[in-house]
């Protein structure tokens, strides 16, 4: 586990943010006004699955994101850059959204640290490894 944290920080060190392709881990809902919805399942481990589940109401908890959020999510799709998801933010929002690059690595470092999302970086370097 350890070892895991220590080896994508590795990769990850030094490379700026916006260069990163962000990928989805988590499936989600999405409306008719394009609101995302992230479900989160609620036990990964065999045995809560296989036991705990059953007697639960929803497998999963629901995040609702915002309209911001949900451009980022949805944009989230393994080939678009941190850098062009903040260029198409700017180009829909207009104005209304200051500090695009910022807030959006902000964001988008939340989500890879509550394990929501990774990166194609990250994927293409244990590719290679093994």
């Amino acid at each position: 586990m350890l070892s895991e944290f220590l080896e994508r920080r590795k990769i990850l060190k030094g490379k700026n943010a916006l260069e990163l392709t962000p990928i989805r881990l988590c499936s989600f809902e999405s409306d008719a006004q394009s609101q995302v919805t992230i479900l989160i399942p609620k036990f990964k481990r065999k045995l809560a699955v296989k036991y705990l589940l059953p007697l639960l109401k929803s497998p999963n908890i629901k995040l609702n994101l915002d309209e911001y959020g949900s451009f980022v999510w949805l944009n989230m799709d393994g080939l678009t850059t941190v850098g062009s998801i903040a260029k198409k933010m700017k180009e829909k929002f207009g104005d209304g959204f200051y500090q695009a690059e910022y807030r959006i690595s902000k964001y988008i470092t939340q989500l890879y640290e509550q394990r929501l999302i990774t990166f194609k970086e990250i994927q293409k370097k244990e590719n290679q490894d093994g």
